[in-house]
């Protein structure tokens, strides 16, 4: 690029320096980051809560879909092609929806089993028709993206809608925690996803990459290491 010459955008991306082969190679680096924080998260998961538990699948299906969506998002960033950047975007998803699913769950306590002496079986169902509906939204989302029409603002507007009311659970749930314990652990939730949504809002703030590499879009994958490591503790 000639000296002097500014920095546009071809088909709403930044031109980027490559490395190693890397059309954007911090993304790529702080998606791998996301990647290894979660996968940690999963090897300590798997040590610190017992197999019994009953809420432990639905703590470790929330890191394997973590792990799969930034290792998704690490090859489209890598090559961005029409089916990687596809996949990124239904992995991005899946991590959205499956967040706020296990959110419901976790917090309406659905995991927990009924007993021969104390049967639940309109926590069963509430359950089955949760995890029914979240399918059926994830599927119509893919559908819809695959089948009638790519729209970049309808992808961003329903991934942000299920990410804020995900967040607005935990935020209200760490306040109640915190109300009743005052424990520093009961404002944990609240602050991981407080910090998640200050990295999406440096997606607004869009700049030509700096030394060809840095834009607002790598700072937002990095803003997100951090908060994977708080939520695993």
């Amino acid at each position: 690029m000639a000296a002097g010459r500014p920095v546009v955008q071809f088909h709403g991306k930044w031109p980027f320096t490559r490395l190693a082969g890397a059309q954007e190679p911090l993304s790529v680096l702080f998606s791998l980051a996301n990647l290894y924080a979660h996968a940690a998260g999963l090897r300590r998961l798997r040590r610190a809560v017992p197999a019994r538990y009953p809420a432990r699948p639905y703590y470790a299906a929330l890191a394997l879909v973590s792990c799969a969506a930034w290792a998704l998002s690490a090859l489209f960033h890598t090559r961005d092609f029409a089916l990687t950047e596809r996949l990124d975007y239904f992995g991005a998803a899946a991590s959205v929806l499956y967040g706020l699913y296990y959110t419901v769950v976790r917090l309406a306590r659905l995991y927990r089993p009924g007993t021969p002496a104390r049967p639940r079986p309109r926590r069963r169902a509430v359950l089955r028709l949760w995890t029914a509906l979240c399918l059926a939204l994830y599927a119509a989302h893919v559908g819809f993206l695959t089948l009638v029409r790519w729209d970049y603002t309808y992808n961003m507007a329903a991934n942000v809608a299920v990410g804020v009311v995900q967040n607005a659970l935990w935020t209200a749930y760490s306040v109640r925690r915190w109300r009743h314990t005052h424990r520093a652990w009961a404002a944990w939730p609240g602050l991981a996803v407080a910090w998640v949504m200050m990295a999406m809002g440096l997606e607004l703030f869009d700049f030509p990459p700096l030394w060809g590499a840095l834009d607002a879009h790598s700072l937002w994958h990095a803003g997100t290491v951090a908060p994977a490591v708080l939520w695993y503790k």
